[in-house]
């Protein structure tokens, strides 16, 4: 078995840097340093629970080919994985009773939309609404999207299995493989309201969405009172 690498601190690290910008002061430095460190230990942390992640057990089987309606008509759950062997689905906060789509859904995806291609290099990647295909391709025109593939859950019988037992309108990231003839769901994001510390919104540990990874490393943060829009044009 070959042994893993020996790490050097993240504080041997850190003094290795070498980084400064025009007049900085020592204070500034030293602060950044501390953070520096920090930021080394986030990274090998996020690595160890993408380890733990991709070493889980294998999970429960898909009980049923679920039905979906995408733009180019019927499709089963089986073949939304096209050529890979993992799938990835985000379902969209756009259910028949909603005017207007979630703007923090919306958001998310239109960053998704500029990646998916590259995503795809690795896996399927998918988006699922229990709204009509026709409400999703109008929205997909209207934001512009090229990229992402939308696809209808009409019976609901997926949302009520992986997203909301009780068909609820909420957002949800499933990730199923198939293996040896066998499709699996592998993992979940399970955080949310009940795993949420106090004074904050619930996240997930990374973000998936890169605004909040942006607006995390400025001075104002993502800030308590400010949520995407879906459009931003004054009247």
């Amino acid at each position: 078995m070959t042994e893993p690498p020996q790490l050097k601190s993240a504080a041997e690290m850190t003094k290795q840097n070498g980084v400064r910008f025009p007049n900085e002061s020592g204070d500034y430095r030293h602060a950044r340093d501390a953070l520096l460190a920090e930021e080394i230990e986030l990274r090998r942390h996020i690595e160890r629970v993408a380890e733990q992640r991709r070493a889980l057990p294998a999970g429960g089987t898909v009980p049923r080919n679920y039905a979906f309606v995408g733009e180019h008509g019927s499709v089963s759950f089986s073949e939304l994985f096209g050529d890979k062997q993992a799938l990835a689905i985000y379902s969209y906060m756009y259910g028949p009773k909603r005017a207007q789509p979630c703007p923090m859904c919306s958001s998310l995806m239109s960053a998704w939309d500029g990646e998916s291609l590259d995503v795809e290099q690795r896996i399927a990647l998918v988006m699922v609404a229990r709204s009509p295909i026709e409400r999703l391709v109008a929205v997909k025109k209207d934001r512009g999207w090229r990229n992402l593939k939308f696809y209808s859950d009409v019976s609901g019988d997926f949302t009520r299995d992986y997203v909301s037992a009780d068909d609820a309108d909420m957002p949800a990231f499933n990730v199923f493989t198939r293996r040896d003839g066998s499709i699996r769901h592998f993992w979940s994001g399970e955080m949310g309201p009940s795993t949420a510390d106090p004074g904050e919104d619930p996240r997930g540990a990374p973000d998936l969405m890169p605004l909040w990874t942006i607006l995390d490393s400025t001075p104002e943060g993502r800030g308590s009172d400010w949520y995407p829009k879906l459009s931003y044009v004054k009247d």
